[in-house]
């Protein structure tokens, strides 16, 4: 099901002749309510349990395509004035996302999540990119990114970088030691590396722009 909302959503925004805002309306605003739904059911699910071990598992290939459908709804945000619930949410629970980064689920979940996290950072909305600025014109834009900012810069304050792995067998964020057995010179994953830089490096600069206080931006 998870596939098949996600598979209509993306050939909606490939059509071009047609009034994608209605559409998307019509079909994704009766499921507003149930797709945050599922949203908080899957991602506060228990991550360190068997059937995440492997990156074959069919939990795990559920969790890829709920992160499809995410991606999905990220982009066809653009096609609605007022975006629903489900196309926020990302950035209104973000705390979810990134609890499930630092869990011990397999690599591949945590850096589709981290490169998902990327696109949410760079993300701007019709209105925004036309007028070229780069603070955000649109309110409920605005209010969404301060959230998602609000808590990286939050996690990122405690040890939450130091838990990201940045290859599927050894490196760590801020550290250079390897696991025993595994070769030293296999290196980091740098598109996950620049990734989780970006995230944080946006976050900090749209805090600064929306802080009120002098105390605050320090």
């Amino acid at each position: 099901c998870l596939g098949t909302l996600a598979a209509v959503l993306k050939e909606t925004l490939k059509d071009a002749p047609v009034p994608r805002a209605g559409v998307l309306k019509k079909l994704l605003a009766p499921l507003d309510a149930v797709l945050e739904g599922f949203y908080n059911a899957i991602l506060l699910h228990h991550f360190d349990s068997l059937h995440y071990t492997s990156p074959y598992s069919e939990a795990t290939n559920n969790l890829i395509s709920f992160i499809d459908l995410l991606e999905a709804l990220l982009a066809s945000r653009t096609e609605l004035e007022l975006p629903l619930r489900c196309q926020r949410i990302l950035f209104l629970k973000v705390s979810y996302v990134l609890n499930v980064i630092s869990s011990s689920i397999p690599y591949v979940i945590k850096k589709k999540f981290i490169l998902l996290l990327k696109k949410c950072v760079l993300y701007k909305s019709r209105e925004d990119a036309k007028s070229g600025s780069l603070l955000l014109q649109t309110p409920c834009l605005c209010e969404d990114m301060l959230a998602l900012s609000s808590v990286v810069l939050q996690v990122v304050n405690l040890t939450w970088l130091n838990q990201i792995p940045l290859s599927g067998k050894s490196s760590y964020f801020g550290s250079s030691e390897t696991a025993p057995g595994h070769d030293s010179q296999g290196g980091s994953d740098q598109t996950v590396l620049r990734a989780l830089s970006l995230v944080v490096l946006k976050a900090l600069e749209f805090k600064i722009h929306n802080s009120a206080t002098e105390t605050e931006i320090k």
